[in-house]
C-alpha cells in the first residue's frame, strides 16, 4: 500500500490577530490624533477664558465724560448657549468700540467678534447667516466668560453692519449674535 502524501493547509490567522494589523491601525490613530486635535481642540470644551475689561476711557479727572451708547443688542443662542449685551460706544475721543457685557458662552478653537448686515434669526436658521454679506472682523473673541472690548474701524457704518456675532471660523458657525438697536 502506497502512502498517501499529508497535504498541509496552510490556514491565514484572522485580520485582527495579526500583529501588521494592529501596528497600522495604532500609526493610523497617531496620525488621526496628530491632524484632528490642533483642528477641533476638544479641551476648550472644558476651559473657560474670563476677562473683565473695564468701560473705556481716553480722559481722567474732572473733564472725563462717559462713553455715549449708539446702539445695543441682547445675544441670543446658536450653536451654544449664549447669553449677555452688546453695546456699541463713542467714546470721548470720537473713536468707537464694540462692547460685550456679561457674556457667558461655551469656548471653542478660532472664535472671532464678528459686526455684520446678517439678520439675527433664532434657532438652526441662524448658525450660518452671518458671513454670506458683509461683515468686520473685529478679532478674536478675548474671553468666553466676562466684559471686553473691540474697537471699531472708523469707516464702519452702524447703520449698514447691524449685528454682532460670536462666530466660530474653523467651523462657519455662529455661537450666538445680537441684533444692534440705535440708540434714541
Amino acid at each position: 500500500m502506497r502512502e498517501q502524501p499529508t497535504v498541509r493547509l496552510r490556514t491565514r490567522r484572522p485580520l485582527l490577530r495579526r500583529r501588521s494589523t494592529w501596528v497600522a491601525l495604532g500609526a493610523a490613530l497617531v496620525v488621526l490624533l496628530a491632524v484632528a486635535l490642533p483642528i477641533f481642540q476638544p479641551w476648550k470644551l472644558f476651559v473657560d477664558q474670563t476677562v473683565e475689561e473695564g468701560l473705556p476711557s481716553t480722559a481722567s479727572g474732572a473733564s472725563a465724560t462717559e462713553p455715549v451708547v449708539l446702539a445695543s443688542g441682547q445675544l441670543i443662542t446658536h450653536e451654544h448657549e449664549t447669553t449677555g449685551t452688546v453695546e456699541v460706544l463713542r467714546l470721548p475721543d470720537g473713536s468707537r468700540v464694540v462692547r460685550l457685557e456679561d457674556l457667558r458662552t461655551s469656548n471653542g478653537p478660532a472664535l472671532k467678534v464678528w459686526i455684520t448686515d446678517a439678520p439675527v434669526i433664532e434657532g438652526l436658521d441662524g448658525w450660518n447667516v452671518f458671513d454670506d454679506g458683509r461683515y468686520v472682523d473685529l478679532g478674536d473673541l478675548k474671553g468666553n466668560i466676562g466684559s471686553s472690548n473691540y474697537p471699531l474701524p472708523d469707516d464702519v457704518d452702524i447703520s449698514q453692519l447691524n449685528s454682532v456675532s460670536i462666530w466660530c471660523d474653523r467651523f462657519n458657525v455662529s455661537f450666538g449674535a445680537a441684533e444692534l438697536t440705535p440708540a434714541t
